[in-house]
């Protein structure tokens, strides 16, 4: 099997994963959080990333318990994966991944773990360029493109979020507008729970949406 070659550093020596580093994480601002995965993200795009090789010390530390400072609701595309994605070492992610990266019970259950034990300050809804999942919801809308049973009901999920998008525009333009479109409809799914409203009630939970693009490894932040 080969190994992915380490990264060269350019200019600067890169910052280590370290005990001290899991242990911070329990004081960052969702804030901070949030300036740490665009850090993370240039390593990334840069192709400086650490890809550190974690110590049975810091291992054995974890395996007491976690305290990831994000949570990240994403696509389970497979060239998509958040840890590499943001440069972020174990125990610092919090990822629940699912097609389409939909709100369903089982995700906003896993949600409200994260919320109510895990207490990560920021909580990211990471959509990415041609995503399948949106694909086939949006041909399913404007085509009548049918697809197994328990595929539709997934679908089903994403197609109330699509209402704005222009049934004139070129696929490839509905595509990229149905990406950020559901992305949205995600948050807005998940900013109308009990449990966000009330974590952003005590002003410590930041929601943010942002979409990966393939092409070039960046993670574009939505207003």
């Amino acid at each position: 099997m080969s190994r992915w070659p380490r990264p060269q550093s350019v200019g600067r020596a890169l910052p280590e994963y370290s005990l001290s580093t899991h242990e911070a994480a329990a004081a960052l601002t969702a804030e901070q959080v949030l300036s740490r995965l665009e850090a993370g993200n240039e390593r990334f795009v840069r192709g400086e990333a650490r890809f550190p090789t974690v110590q049975k010390d810091i291992l054995a530390e974890l395996a007491k318990g976690q305290q990831p400072y994000a949570t990240i609701i994403g696509c389970s595309d497979s060239r998509v994966p958040p840890e590499l994605v943001f440069d972020a070492g174990f125990g610092e992610l919090f990822v629940i991944r699912v097609a389409g990266n939909v709100i369903s019970h089982e995700v906003v259950g896993t949600m409200q773990y994260a919320a109510v034990h895990l207490r990560t300050p920021l909580f990211l809804v990471l959509g990415h360029e041609g995503c399948g999942a949106v694909q086939a919801a949006l041909a399913a809308k404007f085509r009548g493109v049918r697809e197994r049973s328990r595929i539709e009901r997934l679908l089903e999920n994403i197609t109330p979020g699509l209402e704005d998008v222009s049934p004139d525009a070129s696929e490839q333009d509905q595509l990229k507008a149905g990406v950020e479109a559901n992305v949205r409809w995600s948050m807005r799914q998940i900013i109308e729970t009990p449990e966000a409203q009330a974590r952003a009630a005590e002003g410590v939970m930041k929601l943010v949406g942002a979409v990966y693009e393939l092409t070039t490894g960046r993670v574009r932040f939505l207003p």
